[in-house]
């Protein structure tokens, strides 16, 4: 895929709902035929933009993506929850490892639950657990 995507790949890029790019106006918006839903990115997308980062040697950043196509699938309120549970002083190590666990075996997000147990880890030994 040509990067930027939504300037060179409006017509393979879908939404979360499965419409084009290229399908989603501001004319299909006032005519009410675009749901906020059909403006959510899709998994696929996000990982076409982490090949981009590995075509750019940017590691970093493709496991960004990663672990946001794992999000699409993890309810809003999951990812609040994990949100505050990762502020520093605001959860348990066994509370980390628990949502390590519900993103895992809930939601498939193993690249997710890599990060929450990774971070489980840091704040134990910078004593900002509670």
């Amino acid at each position: 895929m040509a990067y930027p995507l939504g300037e060179h790949e409006a017509e393979r890029i879908t939404s979360r709902t499965g419409k084009k790019l290229s399908e989603i106006t501001l004319e299909e918006v006032r005519n009410g035929n675009i749901t906020a839903d059909d403006i959510k990115i899709s998994q696929e997308t996000l990982a076409a933009q982490g090949a981009v980062c590995r075509e750019h040697d940017n590691p970093a950043m493709d496991e960004n993506f990663v672990r946001a196509s794992e999000m699409v699938n993890i309810p809003d309120d999951v990812i609040l929850k994990m949100y505050n549970q990762l502020r520093p002083n605001r959860s348990t190590k066994m509370e980390l490892v628990q949502m390590a666990q519900t993103l895992l075996e809930q939601y498939h997000a193993p690249h997710c639950a890599k990060l929450v147990l990774d971070a489980a880890e840091i704040y134990e030994k910078r004593g900002i657990l509670l």
